[in-house]
């Protein structure tokens, strides 16, 4: 309830959330945070959404609706398909598209970028057709490029969102859809460059600067490179002649002034910072990591190395003296995320946290094997012994495949 007039204690109070259906907003281990009410009926006067007040416990614009469900697959698919609303996400989880998640607002924050460039490396933006989506799109990519995130968008049907286009059409054509779904820059270009007369050089310019800005936010330089030479390209300006009209990158401009915090660049991604959690804080837990063939399995995973650090030292959980050696051999920033990790509670279920987590590591490695796998025996010109000793590596791969998915799931409070 809520008072219609706040300034005023004792006034009337009324239901915030009338006429709406309710949705609980959970932080990313499943903890009731907050609400969001939805309308039952267009009104164009009201907010479709409208969101518990914030606190503490709730800012919307680090929040992602569905984090706590959908981590798993945005991981294993290393990418996050992004819906404006609530039952957007829904009706795709039900199909059985899982690897989604909804902003709170309009538009991705920095800080809901940094959360999900925890989970994945790509994300598919499947905003509305109408103009505020579109415009939600264009106010997403500062945030994400600054993440490195690659961001593609998907073609949306006008009048269509994609709630009402997967119970229409289904999820094989929903998948499709997004499968060839386009890089956001040239997606952007076609939008700016459709809204502007290119035969003014004023204009022209005026769209070049523009253009230049945002390309500015891509921290990659090869990736950088080549957005800037499809935007010359299109405006039809010397490619060294756009150049000078970009910025310096954020990352360049940071080094210059100083070295920048690099906590949220080294900082692992969901899953292995789970097991380092449980690997610091957990007897049992890290028992069973150290009885698998870890090595090997983070050798082929980028950005697994703290963790590989944290197995193979001589640590503890129950001793301090252990921990303050280990992370005297720490940098200042791998020193914070341990800190910070030793910090947060823990789930009463460590062990079986553990091995789900792993599981879904030897999972995910062994997917990407596989698919390696298949895309090297459809290369021509292959011998008959090449081609054999793939059919061979292909079913073993999905015979493990197999016996990993029929161990158990990672249990509610781990996910």
């Amino acid at each position: 309830m809520k008072p219609r007039d706040e300034e005023r204690p004792g006034n009337e109070v009324y239901d915030r959330f009338r006429a709406r259906i309710i949705f609980p907003i959970c932080n990313d281990v499943g903890e009731v945070i907050a609400f969001s009410g939805r309308l039952l009926e267009s009104d164009a006067q009201v907010a479709k959404y409208l969101n518990s007040p914030e606190t503490p416990l709730f800012q919307k614009g680090r929040v992602l609706f569905g984090l706590h469900k959908t981590k798993r697959a945005l991981i294993e698919a290393n990418c996050a398909i992004v819906c404006e609303g609530q039952l957007d996400l829904i009706a795709l989880f039900e199909a059985g598209i899982k690897n989604v998640v909804a902003p709170q607002g309009t538009a991705f924050t920095e800080h809901q970028a940094r959360i999900l460039k925890r989970f994945a490396d790509e994300v598919v933006l499947c905003f509305d057709a109408d103009q505020a989506g579109q415009k939600a799109a264009a106010h997403s990519l500062d945030a994400l490029l600054q993440n490195d995130l690659i961001v593609r968008v998907v073609d949306m049907p006008p009048g269509e969102d994609p709630d009402s286009l997967i119970r229409r059409n289904g999820k094989e054509k929903f998948e499709k859809r997004v499968a060839s779904a386009r890089d956001f820059f040239d997606y952007w270009i076609d939008r700016e460059v459709a809204a502007v007369d290119l035969s003014s050089l004023g204009a022209k310019m005026q769209l070049a600067r523009k253009l230049a800005e945002t390309v500015s936010q891509v921290r990659d330089p090869v990736m950088r490179g080549e957005v800037s030479n499809k935007m010359s390209a299109r405006l039809g300006v010397p490619a060294s002649e756009f150049e000078k009209l970009t910025p310096k990158a954020r990352l360049e401009r940071t080094n210059e002034n100083g070295p920048a915090s690099s906590q949220a660049a080294i900082a692992p991604r969901h899953d292995i910072a789970v097991l380092c959690l449980l690997a610091l804080r957990d007897e049992a837990a890290r028992k069973f990591l150290l009885e698998q063939n870890w090595r090997e399995v983070l050798q082929q995973i980028s950005g697994a190395e703290l963790l590989a650090r944290i197995l193979e030292s001589e640590l503890r959980p129950d001793d301090p003296v252990s921990l303050n050696s280990l992370m005297s051999r720490l940098t200042a920033e791998e020193e914070g995320l341990v800190s910070a990790w030793l910090m947060q509670k823990m789930p009463a279920n460590a062990i079986e946290v553990a091995e789900g987590w792993w599981n879904g590591l030897i999972q995910a490695t062994l997917r990407r094997q596989l698919e390696i796998a298949e895309t090297r025996i459809r290369l021509p010109q292959l011998t008959t012994g090449e081609v054999v000793n793939l059919q061979k590596e292909i079913v073993d791969l999905r015979e493990q495949l197999h016996h990993i998915s029929r161990l158990s799931s990672v249990p509610e409070a781990g996910r």
